[in-house]
């Protein structure tokens, strides 16, 4: 299978599960969600959904958040992760925006990133859910997807991923795509425990193969004669070597014989690890 095959079976799979592919965050207009995916950053989109109905409220435009010093600003966002920072974004952005643009979010992804605070991820996240142009926004659920999955190859920044993901999937569901990768990785493939066993793609997910082929656990290893069991040596230590396997990972080794076919003696389990994305 190849990558493109990859793309329309993951895209097929996941509009089965997820039923509105679209953005969490509440927003009645380009401005608000602007400022909405400013303050995402590195935070929650319930969280910040708590923040902006009050902020809105106090500040329902550009022009309002322009004439506004960051100071007034920070205590209504300051639940939000990096307030000080974000609360100067938000009111330079919005002064550009009025100097710039006369009041007017811009709708192109060049120019949207020559306001504070937004980078290529926002720009082009505003750019497809509030103007309807093409792009595909590659934030961290997507980068992590997407390399699980196997619909890019050792893309290790965003860009590269979003470059991967637009030679694979029609510029006409870009936005799509977007939404249903960062939902599919905000509740099923999450960074810290993926829930491959509910997923509806893991039949064509290399991760999900990659880690189905890890050895099984051991029983009857006993942690009292060391921390870590070598299969191959049959031997127990409590310190391991590392060395990195030929796909980059760095793995666990024993340090008496070089293999990774090393076990956890507490729980039996297997101390190999496959690639992983967590960003």
């Amino acid at each position: 299978m190849n990558r493109t095959e990859r793309a329309n079976r993951v895209l097929s799979g996941l509009r089965k599960v997820i039923a509105r592919p679209e953005t969490e965050l509440s927003h009645e207009n380009p401005y608000e969600l602007i400022v909405a995916v400013i303050l995402s950053a590195q935070c929650t989109d319930a969280r910040v959904n708590m923040v902006t109905p009050t902020l809105f409220e106090a500040f329902p435009d550009a022009r309002r958040m322009a004439e506004a010093e960051p100071e007034e600003v920070f205590p209504l966002i300051q639940s939000i992760s990096f307030p000080n920072n974000k609360a100067k974004h938000l009111v330079a952005m919005a002064r550009r925006v009025v100097e710039a643009y006369d009041g007017r979010i811009p709708d192109t992804v060049g120019e949207l990133m020559t306001l504070q605070g937004v980078g290529r991820k926002t720009a082009q996240v505003v750019a497809s859910v509030a103007f309807d142009r093409a792009a595909l926004p590659v934030d961290t659920h997507v980068f992590r997807v997407a390399n699980r999955i196997g619909l890019v190859h050792n893309a290790d920044t965003p860009l590269k991923v979003e470059q991967g993901l637009k030679r694979i999937i029609p510029e006409s569901v870009w936005g799509e795509a977007h939404h249903l990768l960062i939902l599919h990785g905000r509740y099923t493939c999450t960074a810290r425990a993926p829930s491959c066993d509910a997923c509806a793609v893991s039949d064509v997910c290399r991760y999900f193969e990659e880690t189905s082929r890890l050895p099984g656990s051991l029983d009857g290893l006993d942690p009292a004669h060391g921390k870590y069991y070598c299969k191959t040596r049959r031997r127990y230590f409590d310190q391991p070597d590392r060395q990195t396997d030929r796909y980059g990972t760095e793995q666990l080794c024993c340090p008496h014989c070089g293999s990774m076919n090393v076990f956890y003696s507490k729980t039996g389990a297997t101390a190999r690890k496959v690639r992983d994305f967590r960003v």
